[in-house]
């Protein structure tokens, strides 16, 4: 395995993997505060969320100007999480090819 083949493996496939569990935790998050579940009034969940907001929106932005909102809906998780799923399976499959 070569070096940046290791790097992917290593690194890049685990960020995003992370990256996925934190908009899974953003669109989570959302849903407890919008029914009152969480009161972002307590210092520690508002810090929590703005974390995850702060790192999830800047990918998150661009996809909600192109996909609109439907009957308040954000569908833009949705579309991120797929296309993460297939770079995760792409770089897989690839790897994979070189390596055997």
């Amino acid at each position: 395995m070569t070096i940046a083949q290791s790097l992917i493996v290593f690194f890049i496939l685990p960020a995003l993997n992370i990256f996925l569990w934190l908009i899974i935790a953003r669109i989570i998050l959302s849903w407890l505060v919008a029914f009152n579940v969480i009161n972002l009034r307590n210092p520690m969940m508002q810090q929590i969320y703005n974390a995850i907001d702060r790192i999830t929106e800047p990918v998150m932005a661009p996809f909600r100007r192109l996909i609109p909102s439907i009957g308040g809906l954000d569908l833009s998780p949705i579309l991120i999480f797929f296309i993460i799923q297939w770079l995760t399976w792409f770089i897989g499959t690839r790897l994979y090819a070189l390596a055997g």
